[in-house]
């Protein structure tokens, strides 16, 4: 029996420029406030600008509704903050697919997911490092393409089994 490949070709737009300074990132940062559909970010001089697809929102959606279910099922107070900008000035700037504080409401999330389509996940996490993650971890969705997501954990909380 042929199966029909979950995702045929990720349709995220991605633009990329090298060598530019933080004040250029927050012109940048500016200039899109208050649009919707674009996440930025900005590390060691490469700013990107990310567009992101159909599917791209559907794995994202997905891994958030697992999220939400297993700290529902599990009694865990968890607080959905969706893409929101984590930054360290100067230095990194990320806008993930969905992030979550655990037990209460804070500045920075405690739990960030990155949906990612392509192998260049580790190098993504120096952008993480710089924001002062704690752990991350990568896993995979699908048979015939896999789909990459990165779990950001930014701070410390008890650990669920």
């Amino acid at each position: 029996m042929n199966q029909t490949p979950l995702l045929k070709q990720p349709s995220d737009q991605r633009i990329t420029y090298h060598e530019r300074s933080w004040e250029q990132f927050k012109l940048i940062q500016k200039g899109f406030e208050g649009a919707s559909g674009v996440r930025l970010s900005f590390y060691a001089g490469t700013i990107e600008i990310l567009m992101p697809g159909r599917e791209h929102e559907f794995f994202s959606r997905i891994i958030g509704y697992l999220v939400m279910t297993f700290c529902f099922d599990k009694g865990i107070r968890c607080v959905p903050t969706g893409s929101m900008t984590q930054e360290k000035e100067g230095v990194s700037s990320v806008q993930v697919d969905e992030s979550y504080c655990i037990g209460s409401s804070k500045p920075s999330p405690d739990l960030s997911i990155e949906v990612i389509f392509t192998s260049s996940g580790e190098a993504k996490l120096a952008k993480y490092q710089a924001i002062g993650c704690l752990k991350y971890g990568f896993g995979k969705m699908g048979a015939s393409r896999s789909i990459i997501y990165t779990a950001v954990v930014t701070s410390e909380f008890n650990e669920v089994s």
